[in-house]
Order: C-alpha cells, then structure tokens, then sequence
C-alpha cells in the first residue's frame, strides 16, 4: 500500500534562536490534533505540539501521525495527509481497530494490546516518510505493539509519558475516577472501572459523523448534528411518556395530585431590602440557596494518607495478573521496555513504572519547557514588583488564591469548594477565591454563591496566563491523583507565586516548604495531603495568619526547578542525536555541554539499545 506524504517545511527562526548543522527526519506519534494544541489533548498535546514546532525551527524535519479520532464509512485503514502545521506535516491513520482518547477504547484491550495490521501500516508510513528516531508522545489509539515494531524496523524510539495510560487504560490511575488505584487487583479493579463503551458503534457514529462533514461541510454537519440531539430526548419522552427533566428544579406530587415544583428556601433577610444589621456578628453569607438536581450532587472525592506517593512505589501488587486488564497492563510495561528512552517530565512517574516492571536503566527525567512559560516568567521580572513579597497580612485587602484547571474530578474542585464551605468565617473573609475551571462549573457555583469571596472565570487559555497571573497571589493545586505532567504547577512558579499542592505524583519534587532549604528560607510551596480538603483549609489559613509568610517572585524563581522552552528542545534533540549516534552533534545542541540525565540525578540510559526479540 502506497502511503501520499507530504514535505515538512522549516519555519524562518527568531532572531537567536540555534538552528541545527545535522537536521534529522523525525516523527512523532501522538492522538489529538497538533494544530488544536491545549483544545484537544489538554497539556500533553501542547507540550506535544510546541516541541514539534522548536524542532522545526531548529531545522529539522517533522512529521506527526494522529491515530483513533478520525474515521469513515469508507472501509479499510489508511494514512492521509492531514495539514501542514508551523512546517510539520500532519497525518491522519483513519478508521484506527483502536480509538482515542482511552476511555473510547478501555473495553477493547485484546487489540490495545496487539493490533498487527495497524503496526505494519503505522512502519510504512516511517518509512514513506523516512523518519530517522521516532518520538511517541501518546500511544492512545494505536497498539501497544507499535513499539517493538518500530525498533524492528530499526529505529530508536523515545517515549515520553504525560500519565499512566501504559501502565493504566483509565490513564489517571484512578478506580471510578475518585479515588487514588492503589490495588488493581490484577485486572480485576479494572472491570467496570469506566463506563462500558460499545466499540464498534462508536467507530460507526464517528464515521458517519465525519464522511458528512467531509462531504457537505462542517457547517451543515455540525447544524444536522444539533437538530438531532436537541430533537433525540423530546422524541424519546413523547414515546415513552416519560415526565421532562429536572432542569427546571426537582417537583414533587402534591396530595391533589397536581405536580408542583420544590421553591428554594425564602431568604431569611428578604425584609431587609440592601440594609445590614449586625455585620460584624453575621455569618457573612449571602444568603442565597438553589435547589441541587440529583445530576449535580458533589463526589466524593477519594483522600489519600501523606506518604501516599511512597506507599504506591513500594507496593508489590502491581505485577499480578489475572485477566485481560492484567495482561494489558504486562504489554504496556513490555512497550516501554521495547523503548530506547522513556522520558517522562516527573521522576515519580519513573519510579511508578519501575514499580509496574519498567526498566530502570530505560528511564530518564526530562523537565518540560514551554513557550508561554517563558512569557509568563519575562513579564514577572520585568514588573516593579518582581522583589516585593505578594501579600503580606498588613495588606488592606484579601489574599488572593487562585486555581486554574477544569471541572474533572482528577483535578480536584471539589477539594477546594470542600475547603472554603467548611472554612473559619475569619479566615474566608480575609481571602478572595479566583477559580478558572474549565468545563461544566454550575453545580459548583451554586453552592458557592452564598459567599461573596469566591469568583468563577470559566476556562483560559496560555494567553490568558500570561496577564491572568497578575490578578492572585497564590496558586492552588488540590488535585487527587498522581498528577505527572504538571503544567498548572509551572505555570504558577514561572509567574513567581507560592503554591499550595497536593503531595501526589509528580508536583511535590517541584515544592520546597519553608524551612527546607537554607539558602531559601520561604520555599516555594506547601503540600497537603490529596483530596483532604481540612488539611487544604489549614494551609490557606497559615498564610493567612501570618505563621507562613510569601516570599517574592525573584525568591520563587531562585528556589524552583524551571527549565526554559529553549533549554527543553536543545535537550531533546540532545537525546536524539545520541540515540542515532551523532555524538558530536549531541555536545554542540547545547553549546558544548549536553545536557544530560545526570543533571537531574538520574541514572544514564544507554545511547542506543538494541530491539528487544521475542
């Protein structure tokens, strides 16, 4: 099967900007669509996406294959040319036995775990391409035997792991998307861990959905598309004379059988009009209550021991097998042995793999650098008040704690509502709560609304951040699962602000306490045990009284780990040259200095690793 490619091109560098005297073809493999970077992907994909761009920059020349989104009522699979992105060029395999993202795919494990067909097209496609060293970013949507295909073919292949999707189909580590997974049980927890999924007809759906847009544009596809799920759940109610949603507010039927909506509680001060009495006794409540549909009861969220982290890594029920899900998590492991680097941005994650079976001596920890990072970070050093501590509680206004993340369970909201419901009247008032979530955040601003101190800001995106990181004082991270790739956390550092995080996964490496480093008295951050919002509370009125004083943004800056946009692809493409031997071309990436795992206090892999055989 022949394979259409098209060139990649090599954008014209900013002033300064290092091109390469020995470009290299290199391809990355990933799911979501480079071009939508934070939209579709989240972190993973931007970090994906601006590695790709620096490489091309520097002058080398990138492909990127997508997998599992993109299918047809045309049978058979293929490989398309997609687009041609800041000089990548960009395919498509369409009508993947895999789909992405992995909870499209987690009953599906026997071809997740081997899909030959599509490994054999996914090489012919490096080959048409003439891809040098490949560089997987995610493998959602692919098979796990991609990898030793790969390095059969000759190839050197990087892996770098932005969650625990080898090791975890649910990818969070996380059983029912609550609670930290510390036993799989050999594949048995995973049975009914996610939503059960019917493949084959979301495969039909998606194809259809797609051949339409291709076909009479995304304008009429998308407009078709409306009319049918708005018309789709009346139709249902009239023929199975079914009572309308609860979206107007709960009813109840009344003794003369009349349906009749639940009222919200009157508000105890409705006679007051604006008036006031007693304002420093009163609770400082608004006093507003919406009734809560069932939908939108909270959930609850799992809470996790402090040394959660060192109790998973040194667990010994992560090799167990016992059925499909046990096996899958075997291949996974197997895939990242196959590897010749596998380069997760947070040293937990390695040793969670380690734990799961990897190889060590396969591991290595590459900090991630970030373009609006950097941005972040010039605009607080530029800024007059780059020497001054954020707040201090002499200040005539409230500290300001901002969190920026979304409404999905992982990124723990409902930690932080938890807190400020259940928080001292002194120490709420004395804050003012700045949440940026992004997604579905009316059930929590319902019951947040009687509390003048807290806002809601919706989603943002890495432009927004560059201005946003003005408007607080200290970020907020409680999170509850093993957090790996953790672009929120720095964010808030490279914008000079002290964090409070949970202490999950990787973030914690990132904190440095007050008190633990000399040099560095104020740290940087405070941790807390994940998912226990008292503990959360706690910390918040630490800062508060005074007991934990904010250092400024230069002192944050000086004791944080950051590593710059440029800093990050001269190391990666560090790596590559040594994979394929460019040892010479290794040295000069960095300026006669390359940078290497044993800046980080990692063990180093070897250069080049033969193909695992079987």
């Amino acid at each position: 099967m022949s394979i259409r490619t098209i060139e990649p091109t090599n954008p014209t560098p900013p002033a300064g900007w290092k091109r390469t005297e020995l470009p290299l073809r290199i391809a990355i493999l990933g799911w979501a669509r480079l071009a939508a970077q934070g939209r579709e992907g989240s972190g993973y994909n931007l970090n994906c996406s601006e590695l790709a761009a620096g490489l091309s920059l520097s002058g080398h020349r990138v492909s990127y294959l997508r997998s599992g989104m993109t299918y047809s009522v045309r049978p058979g699979m293929r490989i398309s040319p997609l687009e041609r992105w800041r000089g990548i060029a960009c395919y498509d395999l369409i009508n993947s036995p895999n789909l992405s993202p992995a909870s499209s795919n987690f009953t599906n494990m026997a071809q997740e775990m081997s899909s030959p067909d599509q490994s054999r097209l996914v090489v012919q496609w490096l080959d048409a391409v003439g891809a040098q060293v490949v560089h997987v970013h995610s493998l959602e949507g692919y098979g796990l035997d991609t990898i030793q295909r790969i390095r059969e073919s000759g190839r050197p292949v990087v892996i770098t792991p932005h969650n625990y999707w080898y090791g975890c189909p649910q990818v969070d580590l996380l059983r029912h998307e609550t609670d930290v997974c510390m036993d799989y049980e050999g594949g048995r927890a995973c049975v009914g861990c996610l939503p059960p999924v019917n493949i084959r007809r979301l495969k039909t759906v998606r194809g259809i959905e797609q051949s339409a847009e291709r076909a009479i544009g995304g304008y009429w596809s998308y407009l078709f598309k409306s009319v049918y799920l708005h018309v789709k759940p009346r139709l249902g109610r009239i023929i199975k004379r079914r009572p309308k949603d609860e979206d107007e507010g709960p009813t109840v039927l009344a003794p003369d059988g009349v349906r009749e909506f639940v009222s919200a509680p009157v508000d105890e001060e409705l006679a007051l009009g604006y008036e006031v009495n007693d304002a420093a006794a009163h609770s400082g409540r608004v006093m507003i209550e919406y009734p809560t549909a069932s939908k939108e009861k909270p959930v609850q969220l799992g809470r996790s021991p402090a040394d959660q982290n060192e109790r998973f890594v040194s667990s010994d029920v992560h090799l167990r097998v016992v059925n499909d899900y046990g096996r899958r998590r075997a291949s996974g492991i197997e895939a990242l042995n196959a590897a010749s680097l596998v380069t997760p941005p947070s040293r937990f994650v390695l040793r969670a793999m380690e734990a799961m079976g990897m190889d060590p001596q396969v591991g290595r920890h590459v900090r991630l650098g970030q373009p609006h990072f950097d941005q972040i970070n010039r605009s607080v050093r530029r800024s007059p008040y780059y020497d001054r501590p954020a707040w201090t509680p002499a200040d005539g206004r409230p500290l300001r704690l901002g969190f920026w993340g979304t409404t999905r369970n992982n990124k723990g909201v409902e930690i932080l509502v938890q807190a400020i419901l259940n928080m001292p009247r002194d120490v709420r008032q004395r804050c003012h709560f700045l949440i940026h979530a992004a997604g579905w955040d009316w059930p929590f601003r319902k019951r947040l609304l009687k509390f003048p101190e807290v806002s809601f800001w919706g989603g943002y995106d890495p432009l927004h951040l560059i201005g946003g990181a003005r408007e607080f004082d200290v970020g907020v991270l409680p999170f509850v699962w093993f957090e790996n790739s953790p672009l929120v956390l720095l964010e808030f550092l490279h914008a000079g602000k002290f964090v409070i995080s949970s202490r999950l996964g990787g973030p914690p490496e990132w904190i440095v306490e007050p008190g633990q480093d000399h040099a560095h008295p104020l740290g940087n951050g405070l941790c807390f045990p994940g998912g226990d919002s008292a503990a959360l509370s706690d910390r918040i009125a630490a800062i508060v009284s005074g007991s934990v004083a904010l250092p400024s943004a230069r002192q944050v800056h000086q004791v944080s780990q950051l590593r710059s946009y440029p800093e990050h692809v001269a190391e990666v493409e560090s790596i590559y040259h040594e994979l394929v031997g460019n040892k010479a071309a290794t040295a000069a990436v960095s300026g006669g200095r390359a940078i290497s795992a044993v800046d980080a206090g990692e063990p180093v892999a070897a250069a080049l690793r033969p193909a695992v055989q079987h």
